[in-house]
């Protein structure tokens, strides 16, 4: 099974905080008594409200929605997982025993992957762990073991070797030699990335913070580098990878390789011998090393000669690093000191993440032999496929298997997804590995006789096919264009159809690979699909998209099952005979038993319905606000789908709109009733409401997204369930109800899709004529909800800050969350320039153009590549950045040598990239040329014109930075270029050279697998502490720490949000060094798993400084705020909204060490940017004011001080009153500033009249105190102390109570309620943790009280 490979690296901290939520489990609500003496409430109401809803009744704790598998969760199950740990004694050979902390559901193997990691014992890697004379088996559960307690003695005892140990030990020398060469991380190789926090923080946080180093009168340097002043023009690119120290590695051998004389010769293998090594050492000294079933030892061969007898003294040792430590002096002494650094490396800072990422630039690097690398490269690692026993993995089988693990409580599911997680990333891994393989033409194809394009590869269990339209399947779609976006459709289904995860129906490991211009599909085989033509496998759906159709019983049944998450309408459609078919998905997702028995769905590209937008049909009109905006406008394929969050919205909005249809009617009818009219029944009255609605929708749409909304439609909810339903009034309206919002049934609310209305080829029987007509209604609506209430719901979040995208990625997944497309790009920009706030929608506009620009040369790029052949990548790349970003008007591309392009080779089609034509087409492309490209495909694809012919012309319109563009390009394209200075600017020689480009890596697209215990212990931790149960939050985060470990191993986006979040609760509730930990942790994730200059490890980097500040390492704060600043300089530039928080930062650190001159500079920049953003009346740009004018009070200019704080001051009076406690501590704080001024006035004057004589008492300047500037830190960074009295303290909770009974109330009616309550259930995809927004962004939002 997989399990066994699965286990969490030894140093991944699986334990570390299992202690602490140990109670989580089965806690209620506090009692009045135990009181948390810190309280907070959060001002953000439908946030609050929302989340609330998760964190119900004590039972059900672990925040299991009641429709899950899984009801019977008890308190008692989640502390099956706190097993206490116990202490096992370890005896290894020629060490001290040392004892060894252990959990009893860890397996043996990972006390093995303990010792393969301490510093005394890293060299071993083939032994056995013996208790009482019995082996221990690899693969059990400690817990299984008999007689292990608290103090065995577990007895290392080594193991001879066989081929395959001498091997995976050689490997794991070279690791331990590599341990801390970045090379694999720029290389992007292993799971391996870069991380650069510890050049900022010199070293570990956690123990100086009890040292208290540079306590406050220290002096520290403060001075920025130059380039991130406000104001600075110069963008460097060399900073973004600051060369580590530790990287300058430890010379222990010079060469480490297989020796030529392997493999050993038949005699030679009965005498033991397995391989030999040859190694010269770092004091030049030439020995080739037997590996032997008894261990390493020395022989007396040469290069040249053979000689396999052992040498003398021949030091027979083990480990092959106790016989270097006996041969070189110099590897002894390097070995123990490189051991001991890489121990010292925090376990972040080398635990592989799950998935691989790439950095798009590298410092240049030499090239080093090194034999492991060799052999990978050579042997395809097919045979030594990541440690399983002699055979490549049949992915299929794992991916189905894991899913069919049982799922009833807790520990079962926990495994579940441990498992699917485990082999998911695995694939994805052995997918783009064989993509690669396949593009640079190291694999054979199953159809060799055919053309390029329509080829098809197997590798390592793997299928693999292009993006082209083959066969001209795709011709009625869009053809090649078609043929490219469906794989990625594909993806969306197979997503979420894992993530309704349906038992019995099963979907293929899909992953989508970009790489070199090409698009290849990864799939795992069905097993038997092979051997059989297509026609006679699919059961279910069609493969000629429509003409022919079949259906099939078993199908429907388990599609049904997701029709409701997914809200996909059970419909019929003809086949070929005339005849009525029925499904239950679109026609061309197929179903396939496979020679398992397994029944499984693939081609799941139009698992949502189209967009009618982007679909001209003839003879059919688009609603009002569709066609004022231009739609429908024809697209380049006919495969444009509506994302499933739109959907999702969409049903939502309709949901709040039946309710108040619904409640309205039901009003009028007891108003009737009241006073009786000759109306009978309220007739003619009731029937003409319904045609009206739809015309109401667009006023309810306001109110309906607030919080106000939200509370109408529970007390409707309420009104509705009082009738019990029998009253045929009652169900009168609820028709009427159900027919306007468009719901399927007429006693219920139920919203579904017909996802084949408008598919070309597609036919649907007479007597569903209506449904037809409706489905059609539906779409239409849908498709304009997309462009009347998510657009310019994007648009005013944007304004109000709730969303505050960096980078073209942090804007594309703020448009995915609302689920507008990328295609809708251009419509958002129309929609930023229209927008009365246009200049706070700056940074919007930017990155906006930004990313329209990179897509649209992304999208030319992709050609482009297709047409060069290998010898000329580096070229051709090079090329096509100068066109692009180079201000040298002509410049001219390199191409490789006549006589390397081998006149042969053209003849020979096999070798040929895939659908290669012409091989220098490439070379005459020019700046002009590219850049009308580019301004062509922002027409035709977004439907926004640029005004620009070139990339200065651009930067001058819009803003932008060449260094931005140069990222944003290389991170769609997969391209690393080499870290040094570019002079974009220079008109006399090209900004990029071949040597330049170092790499192009894939750009993979997969799923990824959700830990849903977890993520909705998170939720409820999240959901406590807003309702200001600290504590109780803070067990719950913790507990789903510890599942977010257990699933996803160490490494994991979301596991880097819980320990945001934690971070937060520690510092709140005062415990500095917790926060520290934490908080360093998170950043080292993000920095690991998102990028080293993601805008998410910006923030972090500005949180950790704030707690480093905090625990008065004040020169750190600064070094990580300064490495912050110029990361955001770098991704957008000067001026952002978050640019001034981090401003206010830097500003009050430089105020608190008196730097006051500096500070100001922050501080004036962080003013005049919250003045754009916010407003010149806003409350963030008085208190912007206020942190000037103490600056100014500081240094003494106290008229520049005053005018600061009565500006300050005004905002206050006419935003909050006159009574308002901050527009009296302005005031105060004004006399005083003026009471300093007078004073001041008075020693100068008696200077003047007394000339030096004078008698001057002391002038009082104080430097502000650290508290101080800590107390406006956590202001400005929205965390606010507030002592609350005890009676505000019950009134608070009797408050929360409330709320939560009223909760309770409308919970329980929900149940029991009549044919009213079918509310749709929103698919269980979760979104994005990362994405959530943080505790407490705004300082409005979040008040503390200590």
């Amino acid at each position: 099974m997989v399990i066994k490979t699965d286990e969490l690296p030894a140093t991944a901290p699986t334990d570390s905080s299992r202690e602490h939520g140990s109670q989580a489990g089965g806690k209620g609500r506090p009692s009045a008594a135990e009181a948390p003496s810190v309280m907070l409430v959060n001002g953000d109401c439908p946030e609050s409200l929302k989340k609330e809803e998760g964190v119900t009744e004590p039972p059900r704790e672990n925040g299991l929605d009641e429709g899950e598998p899984g009801d019977e969760t008890t308190g008692q199950e989640v502390i099956v997982i706190q097993d206490t740990g116990f202490s096992v004694k370890i005896l290894a050979p020629g060490i001290e025993p040392f004892s060894l902390q252990v959990s009893p559901q860890e397996m043996v193997q990972e006390i093995h992957q303990v010792l393969m990691d301490r510093e005394d014992t890293c060299h071993r890697t083939c032994f056995s762990l013996h208790l009482d004379g019995n082996m221990l088996d690899h693969f059990s559960e400690l817990r299984s073991v008999e007689g292990l307690q608290e103090g065995s003695v577990l007895r290392v005892v080594e193991e001879p070797y066989t081929v395959r140990e001498a091997r995976i030990h050689v490997r794991h020398v070279r690791d331990l030699l590599k341990s801390l060469d970045p090379s694999d991380a720029f290389n992007g190789v292993d799971c391996n990335s870069l991380s650069f926090l510890n050049v900022f923080t010199d070293g570990d946080l956690g123990d100086s913070g009890k040292r208290k180093k540079g306590l406050e009168m220290d002096p520290i340097d403060c001075t920025p580098p130059e380039y991130i002043l406000p104001g600075s023009r110069e963008r460097p690119l060399c900073p973004l990878q600051p060369q580590n120290r530790d990287w300058k590695p430890l010379q222990c051998l010079k060469v480490l390789t297989m020796s030529g004389w392997n493999p050993p010769p038949g005699n030679r293998k009965m005498h033991g011998d397995l391989m030999y090594l040859f190694v010269i050492t770092a004091e030049d000294r030439q020995v080739s090393i037997t590996a032997s079933t008894r261990g390493f030892y020395l022989n007396q061969s040469t290069a040249y000669h053979f000689n396999p007898k052992p040498a003398s003294p021949r030091f027979l040792s083990h480990s092959l690093v106790e016989l270097l430590n006996q041969i070189s002096p110099t590897f002894k002494k390097n070995f123990a000191v490189l051991q001991k650094k890489r121990v010292q490396r925090h376990p972040f800072e080398r635990i592989a993440t799950p998935f691989q990422v790439y950095s798009w630039t590298a410092p240049q690097a030499e090239h080093a032999m090194d034999c492991v690398r060799a052999e990978d490269a050579y042997t395809s690692r097919l045979g030594y496929e990541e440690h399983i026993p002699g055979q490549t993995r049949d992915w299929n089988e794992e991916l189905q298997t894991t899913r069919e693990l049982p799922r009833k409580n807790l520990p079962e599911r926990l495994l579940r997804e441990r498992a699917i997680f485990k082999v998911h990333s695995d694939f994805t891994a052995a997918a783009t590995r064989g993509a690669m393989a396949v593009i640079d033409g190291n694999v054979m194809a199953i159809n060799p006789s055919e053309e390029t394009k329509m080829q098809m590869f197997i590798w390592n269990n793997i299928f693999f096919s292009l993006g082209f339209d083959v066969r001209d399947h795709y011709k009625d779609f869009g053809g090649d264009v078609a043929a490219y976006v469906a794989p990625t459709n594909d993806l969306n289904g197979v997503r979420t159809y894992n993530a309704v995860d349906v038992e019995g129906l099963y979907t293929l490991g899909t992953v989508v690979v970009d790489y070199r211009g090409y698009r290849v599909t990864a799939q795992s085989i069905i097993p038997g699909i092979l051997e059989r033509d297509q026609e006679q496998s699919v059961i279910y759906g069609s493969i000629d998209f429509g003409k022919t159709v079949v259906s099939h019983p078993k199908y429907l049944e388990l599609l049904e099952r997701t029709s409701r998450p997914l809200k996909i309408l059970r419909h019929r459609v003809l086949n070929e005979r005339n005849e009525e078919v029925e499904l239950c998905s679109s026609v061309e997702c197929k179903g396939i038993i496979g020679n398992d028995g397994r029944h499984y769905i693939l081609d799941l590209l139009r698992t949502f319905p189209p967009d009618l937008n982007f679909l001209p049909v003839p003879g059919e009109e688009l609603p009002e606000e569709c066609s004022r905006a231009g739609f429908p406008r024809a697209h380049r394929h006919k495969l444009c789908c509506l994302r499933q969050e739109l959907v999702d919205a969409f049903v939502e909005h309709r949901y709040l709109l039946f309710m108040k249809l619904a409640a309205l009617q039901l009003m009028q009818q007891k108003a009737k009733m009241e006073n009786p009219t000759p109306l009978e029944n309220g007739g003619p009255a009731s029937e003409s409401k319904p045609e009206d609605p739809l015309g109401a929708e667009a006023g309810s749409e306001e109110e309906g997204s607030g919080a106000s909304g939200l509370a109408k439609v529970k007390e409707l909810a309420e009104t509705i369930a009082s009738d019990d339903g029998t009253d045929p009034r009652s169900r009168e309206v609820i028709r009427n109800a159900c027919k306007a919002v468009g719901s399927i049934s007429n006693s219920a609310f139920d919203i579904r899709f017909n996802p084949d209305i408008f598919s070309p080829g597609v036919r649907f029987p007479e007597s569903c004529q209506d449904e037809i007509r409706d489905q059609k209604q539906l779409l239409k609506d849908a498709a304009a909800f997309l462009l009347s209430c998510q657009i310019p719901g994007l648009v005013k979040d944007c304004i109000d800050h709730v969303v505050l995208p960096m980078d073209g990625a942090t804007l594309a997944d703020a448009m995915h969350q609302r689920g507008i497309n990328m295609r809708y790009l251009g419509k958002v920009l129309h929609l930023v320039l229209r927008s009365p706030a246009r200049d706070q929608l700056d940074h919007i506009h930017k990155i906006g153009i930004g990313e329209l620009i990179t897509r649209s040369a992304k999208h030319i790029f992709k050609t482009y590549l297709q047409g060069v052949e290998l010898s000329g990548l580096s070229a051709a790349i090079s090329h096509f950045l100068n066109c692009f970003l180079s201000s040298y008007p002509n410049p001219v591309a390199h191409l490789p040598a006549d006589e390397l392009v081998s006149k042969k080779r053209s003849k020979r089609r096999k070798n040929r990239p895939p659908g290669a034509l012409d091989n220098t087409a490439w070379a005459v492309m020019t700046p002009q040329e590219l850049w009308k490209n580019i301004c062509q495909e922002a027409k035709n694809y977004f439907d926004f014109n640029l005004e620009c012919d070139s990339v200065d012309q651009a930067l001058e319109t819009y803003g932008l930075q060449k260094i931005t563009l140069l990222r944003e390009i290389s991170l769609k394209t997969g391209i690393q270029i080499l870290l040094k200075e570019y002079s974009f600017d220079s008109r006399h020689k090209p900004a990029f050279t071949e040597e330049d480009v170092l790499n192009i890596f894939p750009v993979v697209k997969h799923v990824n697998p959700k830990a849903s215990d977890a993520f909705h212990f998170f939720q409820s931790g999240q959901a406590k502490v807003q309702q200001g149960f600290l504590k109780e939050g803070c067990e719950l985060i913790n507990e789903a720490l510890n599942l977010f470990n257990n699933v996803y191993g160490a490494m994991h986006v979301e596991i880097c949000a819980c320990l945001r979040l934690l971070a937060r609760l520690h510092y709140i509730m005062g415990d500095y060094a917790e926060a520290l930990s934490n908080q360093q942790k998170a950043v080292l994730m993000s920095e690991r798993v998102m990028g080293i200059e993601h805008p998410n490890t910006i923030q972090e980097y500005m949180h950790l400084a704030l707690y480093c500040f905090a625990s008065s390492q004040l020169s750190t704060a600064l070094s990580l705020l300064y490495r912050a600043r110029y990361l955001m300089l770098l991704v957008f530039g000067e001026d952002h909204p978050e640019m001034a928080l981090l401003d206010n930062n830097i500003g009050l650190v430089l105020h608190g060490v008196m730097e006051y001159d500096l500070s100001l500079r922050f501080l004036e920049n962080a003013l005049a940017v919250s003045i754009k953003y916010h407003g010149p009346k806003a409350l963030k740009v008085a208190l912007s004011h206020h942190l000037v004018a103490r600056v100014y009070e500081s240094k003494a200019e106290f008229r520049s001080a005053l005018q600061h704080e009565k500006e300050g001051y005004t905002i206050y009076k006419t935003q909050l009153g006159e009574d308002h406690e901050k527009t009296k501590e302005s005031s105060e704080y004004l006399k005083c500033l003026t009471q300093q001024a007078v004073a001041l006035q008075r020693t100068m004057n008696e200077i003047y009249r007394n000339g030096s004589s004078a008698n001057i008492p002391p002038l009082k300047f104080t430097a502000p105190s650290m508290t101080s500037v800590l107390e406006q830190l956590n202001v400005i960074n929205g965390i606010l102390f507030i002592p609350l009295s005890q009676k505000d303290l019950e009134n608070l909770k009797a408050e929360v109570a409330r709320r939560h009974q009223l909760q309770e109330a409308s919970k329980n009616r929900d149940k029991t309620e009549e044919p009213m309550a079918t509310e749709p259930e929103p698919a269980r995809v979760p979104e994005d943790v990362g994405a959530q927004p943080q505790l407490a962004k705004d300082p409005s939002s979040l008040s503390l009280q200590g």
